[in-house]
């Protein structure tokens, strides 16, 4: 595991999105974003599961977040860009995103692929990606230090037989990441790509049904990497895809 262990407050005064922030993952990451200072935006399609996470910061007393109910697969690209304004707006600024939500879809063999499962998956793991991110970058340029945290897999860059539409969906979004990093190389914008690794999520049940959840880092044990990232202690690392279980 990253051991990354951040001081007290490491985030405050910060501003940072994540999608995806009703469960799992993007959940967890949200919490302890809060824990150490940040104030969160929290963007989800279910607002049930989304105020739950609300009241779990603001019970802790963690600064009290956002909340943005939107779903990836029907939202547009002004959808995102009011989003990003109303941010701006309302907390001056926005310092980090970690673009966590996505699809698994089908594992099917290649020539089965269901036209609407590979447009699904395209449209929330890569097409609202590049759409979200490219209303971002002009906000997030203003921060004097700013993560663009993409979230890739295992399969992201090396291909695995029935893994299809998510396997490729990520290669495109590590591709996404390194032309992003690449242009704003020098500027105060950072971004890099986050492969969690065999994790306990709904998202890892629905792809291995019959594995020993047991055998499986939580969410909890891979936010080392994922504090890292929003911290100024990595304003160095640029165009990275880095592995929590490393």
């Amino acid at each position: 595991m990253f051991k990354y262990q951040p001081t007290e407050n490491n985030l405050a005064g910060k501003t940072i999105l994540v999608t995806g922030a009703g469960a799992g993952i993007g959940k967890t990451a949200a919490i302890n974003y809060a824990k150490y200072g940040a104030t969160v935006v929290l963007l989800g399609k279910t607002v049930k599961k989304l105020e739950a996470v609300y009241d779990e910061i603001v019970n802790a007393g963690y600064p009290e977040p956002a909340i943005i109910p939107l779903d990836l697969k029907g939202a547009t690209p002004q959808h995102y860009k009011d989003m990003v304004t109303t941010i701006v707006e309302q907390l001056s600024s926005l310092d980090g995103a970690l673009l966590n939500a996505s699809v698994l879809g089908e594992l099917t063999p290649f020539t089965q692929i269901n036209k609407q499962t590979w447009d699904d998956v395209m449209q929330v793991n890569l097409n609202a990606q590049m759409y979200l991110a490219q209303a971002l970058i002009p906000a997030m340029t203003q921060s004097n230090s700013a993560s663009l945290v993409f979230t890739t897999s295992g399969v992201g860059n090396k291909g695995r037989a029935f893994w299809g539409p998510y396997s490729i969906s990520k290669f495109a979004t590590e591709g996404m990441m390194q032309v992003i990093a690449d242009e704003y190389e020098g500027s105060s914008l950072r971004t890099n790509a986050i492969n969690p690794g065999a994790t306990n999520t709904n998202m890892r049940s629905s792809a291995f049904p019959a594995e020993d959840k047991g055998s499986l880092a939580s969410a909890e044990d891979i936010m080392p990497l994922y504090l890292y990232l929003m911290s100024d202690d990595s304003k160095h690392v640029n165009g990275q895809r880095l592995d929590a279980q490393a």
